[in-house]
């Protein structure tokens, strides 16, 4: 079984910073691709970010140049430092994974999310 679990939400005035992690654990043989999902009160879960188990990133339109993902792979956590942060950015923030499991299967797992509240 795979657990991840994301840490580091709170509330933030607007402007300030946040860095959230997201740490797995259980069984598995190795993590391909990671994300950062948020969704926001009333509104569909919509991807942040991405990086690949190489490293490379990519990020939503919204987010770039102020959201950061990365990732370490020893420890098998997934960072996501977000700077300048907007009100709009208010949301669950949810951690998403593509694990090789034990049996030679790659499945999806999704965190239960970290509440992200930003204030004007």
């Amino acid at each position: 079984q795979v657990q991840l679990v994301e840490s580091g939400g709170g509330l933030v005035q607007a402007g300030g910073s946040l860095r959230l992690s997201c740490a797995a654990s259980g069984s598995f043989v190795n993590i391909n691709a990671m994300a950062w999902y948020r969704q926001a009160p009333g509104k569909q879960r919509e991807l942040v970010a991405t990086i690949t188990s190489g490293g490379t990133t990519n990020e939503a339109d919204s987010v770039k140049g102020r959201f950061t993902i990365s990732r370490d792979n020893a420890e098998n956590t997934m960072y996501l430092q977000m700077n300048t942060l907007k009100p709009e950015d208010t949301a669950d923030y949810y951690c998403n994974a593509a694990v090789r499991t034990r049996d030679n299967r790659v499945r999806v797992y999704w965190g239960k999310g970290t509440l992200v509240t930003v204030s004007s």
